[in-house]
């Protein structure tokens, strides 16, 4: 399935495990694997905590004390920066299903990390039988 977001921030997480697990809802598998995959090189995906949003900010604050935006950078885009932290983030996940639910930990979320925007972004999931 192919789902679009809208970012509003030039950096940010968007929980999107409503989403994934609508997919996981739709498909009907019972016991499977869900994957998350992202088509962008400068936005990823994670999953991470989703109970204290200090967490995502902290995430956020360490990766940009990493990987400035303005930074020694020769990419002429002037997104450097993004690139490396979609690289680190990744851009795909894997869920286990069971029980027709993902098997997430208790403040376990799946995050859609945004590091170029605000844009028009797009993911995928795609839900396999065992």
């Amino acid at each position: 399935m192919r789902y679009t977001i809208q970012t509003t921030k030039p950096q940010q997480f968007v929980n999107i495990t409503g989403m994934v697990m609508d997919a996981v809802r739709q498909s009907g598998v019972q016991s499977g694997l869900a994957v998350v995959y992202v088509p962008h090189t400068t936005a990823g995906v994670t999953i991470n905590e989703n109970a204290d949003p200090d967490v995502v900010r902290d995430i956020l604050a360490a990766l940009d004390r990493a990987f400035p935006v303005r930074g020694d950078y020769r990419h002429v885009e002037g997104n450097a920066h993004a690139h490396i932290k979609a690289s680190l983030m990744g851009s795909s996940c894997t869920v286990l299903i069971e029980g027709g639910r993902l098997l997430l930990g208790t403040w376990q979320g799946i995050y859609f990390c945004e590091f170029d925007g605000p844009r028009r972004r797009e993911f995928y999931v795609k839900v396999m039988k065992d």
